[in-house]
């Protein structure tokens, strides 16, 4: 049964994370609302190298932060973006499928370098590191569309958008 809450929470995140990548202009990729933020393109990347980031969560018992670039050039278009999206989502859903709760169980350590950032199980991690940090991000991905005047898809129900539709 935790194996299917689980799965069925990943999935359930993923899907709703492509519904807002599928909304991005790219006419709007080097848009960022303040100087501190990162541009379209750099947030939406930032959201598929968190995708990328939960693989290992499955085939390695920890992953160092100092050993991969936290920043990558930001893909300027949407289907680039969608066409890693999917290909990530395809090995995270093989990933889930193999494990097994005694997997989900294992401990596994998040850390740059020496500073450990985390130690949690399996499926903590991937809740924690993964889903919820890819949430958080794609929430601001939803605000970058409000102050452009893109409509917002609804993720748990209908937006402000697309109420009375």
């Amino acid at each position: 049964m935790l194996k299917q809450l689980i799965i069925g929470d990943a999935l359930h995140e993923f899907a709703t994370t492509r519904r807002i990548l599928e909304c991005l202009p790219n006419e709007h990729m080097t848009w960022k609302p303040h100087e501190k933020s990162m541009t379209l393109g750099g947030l939406a990347t930032h959201l598929i190298n968190i995708l990328n980031w939960q693989a290992p969560i499955f085939l390695y018992p920890e992953f160092d932060l100092s050993t991969v670039p936290l920043r990558r050039e930001p893909l300027e278009r949407r289907e680039d973006l969608l066409e890693e999206f999917d290909a990530n989502v395809v090995k995270l859903e093989k990933l889930l499928a193999e494990c097994d709760e005694k997997t989900l169980g294992e401990e596994w350590t998040l850390r740059n370098g020496d500073h450990i950032i985390l130690r949690q199980p399996r499926a903590l991690a991937l809740r924690t590191f993964g889903v919820s940090h890819m949430v958080h991000h794609r929430a601001q991905l939803g605000v970058y569309l409000r102050l452009l005047d893109i409509p917002v898809p609804g993720l748990y129900g209908p937006s402000a958008d697309e109420e009375g539709k």
